[in-house]
């Protein structure tokens, strides 16, 4: 079973290539250090939607250089898709390994318990990527992550915004299952979808 130290001081055991079935060759791989300014030029290119969507407090250098200092520190697994050959950083997948007390609550409310084989998971995609499959593409290769570190479910980082159909189809159409709205602290609603690895991808 893979560490987040191990990935930190080998990022290419977690390196693919993807050729995307609509745009370019893309490198999927870890965050790594050097990554500070493509990732700020990503997130500040969001759109307003797009960045309404996201899991990301701050969209600009200093967000980037604090995503990228958090690297094997924390409990988060940060991984890109790099354009190949730009080196243009087109998407932002996340897997929280460890579980926030608000998902246990929620999850147990729903009569699901979770437990340490459980992960979260948050994908934003540059503008121009969406729409296009590429989620879809990629995600094989992060269910197989999850798997590489122990995990057995994913369920999604903060849940999916109700208002959100495209990331709804999204989850629903790579094995998600629906398992129960909430009302966040800013009165928007979202759903909370589970993934189970066992059963397939």
């Amino acid at each position: 079973m893979l560490t987040l130290r191990e990935v930190a001081d080998n990022p290419s055991a977690l390196t693919d290539r993807v050729v995307l079935a609509d745009g370019p060759e893309v490198t999927f791989r870890p965050l790594v250090p050097g990554d500070a300014e493509p990732l700020a030029a990503f997130l500040a290119a969001l759109s307003p939607e797009s960045r309404r969507f996201s899991t990301h407090g701050g969209h600009d250098l200093a967000a980037a250089v604090e995503l990228c200092d958090a690297i094997a520190r924390y409990d988060k697994l940060r991984l890109v898709l790099e354009e190949v050959p730009s080196g243009r950083i087109t998407g932002l997948l996340e897997l929280s390994l460890d579980l926030h007390p608000s998902d246990i609550d929620r999850y147990r409310r729903s009569g699901i318990p979770l437990t340490a084989t459980d992960c979260r998971f948050g994908a934003t995609l540059a503008d121009d990527h969406q729409g296009k499959g590429v989620g879809t593409q990629v995600f094989p290769l992060v269910a197989d992550v999850a798997r590489r570190f122990g995990r057995r479910r994913i369920i999604l980082w903060g849940g999916v915004l109700t208002d959100n159909p495209r990331a709804i189809r999204y989850y629903e159409k790579n094995g998600f299952r629906p398992v129960g709205a909430f009302t966040g602290a800013d009165g928007t609603r979202s759903l909370d979808m589970i993934l189970d690895l066992d059963r397939g991808f």
